[in-house]
């Protein structure tokens, strides 16, 4: 495969205008009085956004493939069309509460390099692709990440199939209602390379004032249910040194979580953020606590060494006060290292672009968790203003969603090839 030709390549540049134009327009399916996008997955306002985003697609002459899952797959030709695409792609489903970016940035991006290869006449030697994923925020049907789930294999159409929002309705029903029921089978799509562009969604970037985020993986997540049992007991004639408080004992753990994140740093992460006290009384002292514990770090050995940690305190803290400490493990996700050479791509186009950046972790999943384990695969990430996402005040710069479009350009025709 030939690479890139420096004199005919090295000062391409995305239209950073229409690009946002792009988002401002897709924006206004689902906007929300406060500034945000409502446009949850499956929805009549998703069939909607699809609609539009399949539209320009085919104006920019891509073909359009869509599976049975609904994940959709727009292709620009290559010289050599028996190479797999390489593919970029994110989701343009919405929280209830959502904003213009999360996801969608990353799908129109897409779209805008196919539209700058347009502009340019420039044929690549594999074709590219641009891919929208069904369902990845989780909002209204769990599981999330689901297309780029079922694509991979993670769990099986029939259980995507399955699934069930609030009022009922199957994920299968909602696809056929807005048209999008496809009919290839999810998986049986080559991918030579994935690459996905992201708002952070948290402010590192911000804070340390770097445009692009070089995106080596993302973080491994261990959630918890853990119940302390006490007695519950009157507040008042019952003494202190009698009392056996499940509050008091679970709220020491809840701190160890913390410091457990901070013992394994720097990418160590620990949440507390379902508590549930039990009798909930005002003067009662409490005999239950239920609570969630969410602990993250970028390698599985980290996540590991976390577990260890904090099955240890809560040992310690049994034989401390005689409570008994339960600490149930619901969910695991592995960490998902990107590949060295995808990596490498997007470090050497913020450099040939003149980017500041910064290599960084995702403490969010994303449907290019599922992608690296097919294919090579990598992120780029841009700042969003105060780290705020799944919010409708989310925000962007405008010069920073150009620039990652632009580093996603570079990325992308670096592992595709230019002809001439």
């Amino acid at each position: 495969m030939s690479t890139p030709s420096t004199t005919s390549t090295s000062a391409l540049r995305i239209h950073g205008e229409r690009l946002w134009q792009s988002l401002m327009d897709l924006a206004r399916i689902g906007a929300t009085p406060k500034g945000g996008v409502c446009r949850l997955a499956l929805s009549e306002l998703d069939g909607q956004g699809r609609d539009l985003v399949v539209g320009w697609a085919r104006e920019a002459g891509l073909s359009v493939t869509i599976d049975q899952i609904g994940n959709v797959f727009m292709r620009r030709p290559g010289r050599n069309n028996s190479l797999p695409p390489i593919m970029t792609g994110s989701h343009i489903d919405t929280q209830p509460t959502g904003g213009k970016f999360d996801g969608n940035y990353g799908v129109l991006a897409g779209l805008e390099v196919m539209r700058t290869l347009n502009d340019h006449g420039i044929q690549t030697e594999a074709p590219m692709e641009l891919a929208f994923w069904t369902n990845e925020e989780g909002s209204r049907f769990v599981p999330v990440m689901m297309g780029s789930g079922v694509f991979r294999g993670a769990f099986t159409l029939e259980h995507a199939y399955a699934a069930t929002d609030v009022d009922g309705k199957t994920v299968k029903d909602e696809l056929q209602k807005i048209g999008y029921l496809g009919d290839e089978v999810p998986g049986q799509h080559p991918i030579g390379a994935y690459f996905e562009t992201h708002i952070e969604q948290g402010p590192v970037l911000e804070d340390h004032g770097k445009t692009i985020g070089i995106v080596t993986g993302v973080l491994g997540i261990r959630w918890y249910d853990c119940t302390v049992t006490g007695m519950e007991a009157h507040a008042g004639p019952t003494p202190m040194h009698l009392r056996r408080d499940a509050l008091q004992v679970a709220t020491r753990l809840m701190q160890e979580v913390v410091a457990c994140a901070g013992r394994h740093g720097p990418e160590g992460r620990g949440t507390v953020g379902m508590v549930q006290v039990f009798p909930n009384s005002r003067n009662v002292i409490p005999g239950q606590v239920k609570f969630s514990i969410d602990m993250r770090n970028a390698s599985d050995a980290a996540c590991d060494a976390m577990d260890a940690d904090i099955r240890a305190v809560a040992e310690r803290l049994t034989r401390e006060t005689g409570l008994a400490i339960r600490l149930d493990l619901v969910s695991a996700y592995p960490a998902q290292p990107f590949h060295p050479d995808c990596v490498e791509a997007v470090a050497h186009g913020a450099r040939t672009l003149g980017y500041s950046a910064m290599r960084c972790v995702s403490g969010a999943g994303h449907d290019a968790v599922y992608m690296a384990q097919l294919a090579p695969a990598g992120m780029v990430f841009i700042p969003c203003k105060d780290g705020i996402s799944h919010n409708e005040i989310e925000d962007a710069d405008p010069a920073h969603i150009a620039a990652g479009c632009n580093v996603l350009l570079h990325a992308m025709l670096e592992r595709a090839g230019v002809v001439g």
